[in-house]
């Protein structure tokens, strides 16, 4: 059953009556884990890893996360922040950018510009195309990976460099010594997080001069300046390890600038936290491109990450640690005992130092609840701030859920909180700018909390607005207004269904009283757009009034509308993008909705979803021109004159 239920919990809301509750104030609470700013322990040796393994408590770990992730699925798949980066995929010259959560802080993507040309990323290939000017659009080269053994995932580019990030599937070749001493294999399968570096100052021939890989499933990724950071989780076989007779070599690296070999991270390199055991690894890399000499950084831990955020000067690696207490439960009707899972969930924060690819471990700290995503998190002048959910919706008991905020100090113990806020709820959104926060919750309606963060050591709820609907992210507007892209609701006396993507501009000027000034609908329900599940998918520029995303519409026909049913699905109609006009006295003005889909795609596609390699997933801008990308093509025309100027085929 609760499998079922949770499945349902993504289109249905049931809704309860809850008390509502506040606490906030000053904390130093002997429950929260300060930072251990001073060495990890060592693994060291590794029997002492088979010890460690032994003298945990595997089935628990298990278990908890078994029936908390199906019950409440964590969504995945982030300079001292005091002003939000507010420019959204915005204008840095004259061309729009990836839109990134922290000014500063670069973010890999599938499509990325450099003004000039476009890189495109798709499951096989990385395109260079020249792009403007647009009537001379044309792709100047492609780097293939037709072998499948590399399947490039996200990129950047700066002046001098494409760096493209993927899965690699390899074969490691020990030395013969090494794996005659050790009794393993001589060859041996791995995947591995595999980067790329190109030197791209002649387009026409990109030239890969250093590569990096790290054994692992690719986590995520930032950029600062020629600073490169690289996190990876690698899962640890326990079976294996306790089974075998002979050693089992720790996790894999390679840079091929410094090693023609892979390199074993040595048990004498692994740590781990005393309190915790995950088996698997967290493998977190540094490198300076500028310097070839300088090796890159590499910390492994005994752990595993699942969101990461990102400041100019620090990187925050989080994961959600379970508590493990099972509860027994008597149902009426049996006089045997169920084991009910555990209710709650700490987020447990790790912080490292990036300084010119060098990153060090400087601390951690835990907090109650678990993340969202990397917009839960945030640093403004020397603290870290954090919105989590705990408890679980579907209960109306003291295990009910609520929301939080917290404020960790330098040594990442917690000096303020506000808790308890919206119970019955979950966070759907958050967003952090400077001294406020923004926090969006969802059952039945869509209440958007204005946070007051002045005072660390108490952070306070301005205001709220109680709406239909709920946002899946925020975005800013200026300081006194944001937009919000989510979903519609219908509710009736019990339940509320998502309907059609919405989008609203919230005026935030009286804090106290947050209002929603204009709002937009498109499609019904089915509707979706990848905005909603990935921020880089947005084009948001206000000096330009444009706002652009990619969407799928589905649309109910004049039947399905007569029968008034909110539960009932739309058709598919449309996949493309919609470019919308923004300004504060008309608000969303739609003007254009692009397709590279052709009448006979559509006609193909059915009632439901259609994916195609010909659905667009990026738009960006070059002077006054509007790019549309897929796979198959690059579509543009002038933002001033709704003029079609080109279309690139992309295919061979």
């Amino acid at each position: 059953m609760k499998r079922t239920f949770a499945g349902l919990l993504a289109s249905v809301m049931v809704v309860t009556a809850i008390p509502f509750l506040l606490t906030t104030g000053t904390v130093a609470e002997p429950t929260v884990q300060a930072a251990l700013t001073e060495d990890l322990p060592v693994v060291g040796s590794y029997a002492e890893l088979k010890k460690l393994i032994q003298s945990s408590n595997q089935d628990s770990y298990y278990y908890a996360t078994m029936e908390t992730s199906t019950a409440l699925p964590v969504a995945a798949p982030s300079t001292v922040n005091k002003v939000a980066d507010t420019s959204g995929g915005a204008v840095r010259g004259d061309f729009s950018t990836t839109n990134t959560q922290v000014q500063g802080v670069d973010e890999a993507d599938i499509v990325k510009s450099d003004g000039t040309y476009l890189y495109q990323s798709t499951q096989n290939e990385v395109r260079i195309i020249k792009a403007y000017p647009a009537t001379e659009m044309k792709v100047a080269s492609r780097i293939s990976y037709d072998n499948g053994k590399f399947v490039p995932q996200e990129m950047y580019v700066d002046d001098r460099r494409l760096i493209v990030i993927g899965q690699a599937d390899e074969t490691i070749s020990y030395p013969p010594g090494h794996a005659s001493k050790r009794g393993i294999p001589r060859y041996q399968g791995m995947q591995s997080v595999k980067t790329m570096i190109y030197d791209i100052t002649d387009k026409k021939q990109p030239r890969l001069i250093r590569q990096l890989e790290l054994e692992g499933q690719y986590m995520s990724s930032r950029k600062i300046g020629a600073s490169l950071y690289v996190t990876a989780n690698h899962y640890m076989d326990t079976y294996r390890i306790m089974q075998e007779k002979t050693e089992v070599p720790g996790p894999t690296y390679k840079d091929s600038v410094h090693h023609n070999q892979y390199q074993t991270i040595p048990y004498s390199e692994i740590r781990y936290f005393p309190d915790h055991f995950r088996p698997e690894y967290l493998i977190v890399a540094g490198v300076n491109l500028d310097d070839s000499k300088q090796e890159m950084s590499l910390n492994t831990y005994l752990g595993a990450g699942e969101n990461i955020y990102a400041s100019t000067k620090n990187l925050y690696v989080a994961v959600t640690q379970n508590n493990v207490q099972p509860v027994a439960v008597k149902q009426k009707a049996s006089s045997t005992s169920l084991i009910a899972p555990p209710m709650e969930s700490d987020t447990t924060i790790y912080r490292f130092a990036m300084n010119k690819g060098d990153i060090r471990y400087t601390g951690k700290g835990s907090v109650p609840g678990r993340i969202l995503n990397q917009f839960s998190m945030d640093e403004n002048d020397g603290y870290f701030r954090i919105a989590t959910t705990s408890g679980n919706m579907w209960r109306d008991d003291e295990h009910t859920s609520k929301n939080n905020l917290y404020v960790l100090n330098n040594k990442l113990e917690v000096f303020g909180k506000l808790e308890g806020i919206a119970p019955g709820e979950r966070i759907y959104s958050v967003r952090f700018m400077g001294d406020r926060a923004y926090m969006v919750t969802f059952k039945k309606v869509d209440p958007l909390f204005v946070l007051d963060l002045k005072k660390p050591s108490a952070p306070s709820v301005l205001g709220a607005l109680k709406i239909p609907g709920y946002s899946d992210y925020l975005h800013p507007y200026d300081e006194n207004h944001i937009i919000g892209f989510g979903k519609e609701a219908e509710a009736d006396k019990d339940m509320a269904y998502y309907q059609g993507m919405k989008i609203a501009l919230f005026d935030v000027s009286d804090v106290t009283k947050p209002k929603e000034k204009f709002k937009t609908v498109i499609g019904d329900r089915g509707t979706d757009s990848e905005l909603l599940h990935n921020h880089k998918a947005l084009l948001f520029s206000k000096e330009k009034n444009l706002l652009a995303f990619p969407v799928t519409v589905h649309e109910r026909t004049a039947e399905q509308k007569a029968k008034n049913d909110m539960r009932q699905y739309g058709q598919f109609t449309f996949q493309g993008a919609y470019v919308y006009q923004l300004d504060l006295l008309k608000g969303f003005q739609l003007t254009e909705q692009i397709t590279h889909l052709s009448k006979e795609d559509v006609a193909k596609a059915g009632e439901g979803w259609y994916d195609s390699s010909s659905n667009i997933k990026r738009i960006l801008t070059i002077g006054d021109t509007l790019y549309t990308v897929s796979d198959d093509y690059v579509k543009t025309q002038q933002l001033s004159t709704s003029k079609k100027e080109n279309i690139l085929p992309l295919t061979k």
